[in-house]
């Protein structure tokens, strides 16, 4: 399937497992709860209320050259931040704005779809950011009502799509963010791609401005990996940011699905 809905949360202290960190508060959200006016995260509540937006993703899959899995999850990642870094986004009179601080405002929803050929057109036609990578390439769109879709989108497939990995990737570049998939749990392409912005998106919260603009200046390098079982639970409880999965699709409720690990965050002062 190629779909997700998740829950992130933006750990800014050491957790227990499965367990969000009691100081400051946090609660579900289909990526990390943003704070309101005060300064508090809002309430699962709050979010539930508001109006539902999701984040649309479609991944070119043509029959003869799809892409490779890992390049599709790394690209998916950089395309959300390109869309949170876009002008279009940050300004605020920009006409992606809005739509984006709705979306945060709810629960954080990411859908992927596939597309090829005349359908792979369609979608690029509409308002949105082309990323591409070594052999994947991925549109992000600015985010839509949960039930308002643009038509080319809409009737793009969600299911029944996997990738294949025709090489191994290696070890990742030494001081490269990596976001670290969990290795307990099996997920679609779709899904991991979906958990991988989710990753990179609680990564970009928590970076300063400074840290912000250096990671956009090396075009969002960064690597998705599966995190070997024997470090797996000491990244979960190291304080960095967690996504834990709402269990709407393919997994269960509250499953940590990855862990980012930006070097940037690895050095920021732990709270007592």
């Amino acid at each position: 399937m190629i779909s997700s809905a998740s829950d992130a949360h933006r750990d800014a202290s050491p957790a227990t497992p499965d367990d969000s960190p009691a100081q400051p508060a946090t609660a579900p959200a289909d990526a990390a709860a943003l704070p309101d006016a005060t300064g508090q995260p809002r309430a699962a509540t709050d979010r539930d209320a508001a109006p539902q937006y999701v984040l649309p993703l479609v991944v070119r899959v043509e029959k003869a050259a799809p892409p490779a899995r890992t390049d599709a999850l790394e690209v998916a990642a950089r395309a959300v931040l390109t869309l949170l870094s876009d002008e279009r986004t940050t300004a605020a009179d920009g006409p992606w704005a809005k739509a984006v601080r709705d979306w945060e405002d709810a629960r954080i929803r990411k859908v992927v779809r596939r597309a090829r050929g005349a359908e792979w057109r369609r979608a690029a036609e509409l308002p949105g950011i082309t990323v591409t990578g070594a052999s994947a390439e991925v549109r992000v769109f600015p985010p839509v009502p949960l039930d308002g879709w643009p038509r080319e989108l809409a009737k793009l497939q969600v299911s029944g799509t996997e990738l294949a990995e025709p090489t191994a990737p290696g070890a990742p570049e030494p001081g490269l963010p990596v976001l670290w998939l969990s290795p307990e749990l099996e997920m679609s392409a779709g899904k991991a791609m979906a958990q991988a912005g989710h990753g990179a998106q609680l990564a970009w919260w928590e970076l300063t401005d400074e840290q912000r603009s250096a990671w956009r200046g090396s075009g969002f390098a960064l690597a998705v990996r599966v995190a070997p079982p024997e470090r797996w639970r000491a990244l979960v409880d190291s304080g960095l940011p967690v996504v834990r999965d709402a269990g709407f699709t393919e997994i269960a409720p509250g499953s940590c699905t990855i862990v980012a690990d930006h070097p940037a965050l690895r050095k920021r002062p732990r709270e007592l």
